[in-house]
């Protein structure tokens, strides 16, 4: 189970990608993902990605800490190094990962670059809909019988 690739989920949902540079502060990044729905961004310098900044990170290095986003950087809080995977990957392996690591966003390299990135939810997209398709399989299979 879980054997769908991470690139073919990327080709299915798109390569966007939204990033902010390690000097923006900390509130531009938040607004950002606040207007595109989002829980995590890519911290890029130039084409290089150097961290990620999460919900999870603004709330305890930020929130918790009583300080002003307007006067945070980014590169003061954001996750380094990042975990990473490769199109080649499947969807099982990844998902041990995630779990074990506890992140829910993992970007998608390709030969030093950045192509995509997924979330937790993706994986379990793909999980849900192999094992539907199983099901399926298995339904057509035993009514043949």
């Amino acid at each position: 189970m879980g054997n769908e690739t991470i690139g073919s989920i990327v080709r299915t949902k798109g390569n966007g990608i939204s990033s902010v540079p390690p000097t923006a502060t900390v509130f531009d990044a938040v607004a950002m993902m606040a207007e595109k729905g989002l829980a995590a961004v890519l911290v890029m310098k130039s084409d290089v990605l150097v961290g990620i900044l999460s919900v999870k990170d603004y709330g305890r290095e930020v929130v918790l800490k009583d300080r002003s986003s307007k006067d945070v950087r980014v590169e003061e809080i954001m996750t380094t190094p990042v975990i990473t995977t490769t199109p080649d990957r499947t969807v099982g392996t990844e998902l041990v990962v995630m779990t074990s690591k506890s992140i829910r966003h993992l970007p998608v390299l390709a030969n030093g670059r950045v192509v995509g990135v997924v979330s937790m939810a993706d994986l379990a997209r793909s999980l849900v809909s192999e094992q539907a398709f199983t099901i399926d399989e298995l339904r057509k299979y035993v009514g043949q019988k």
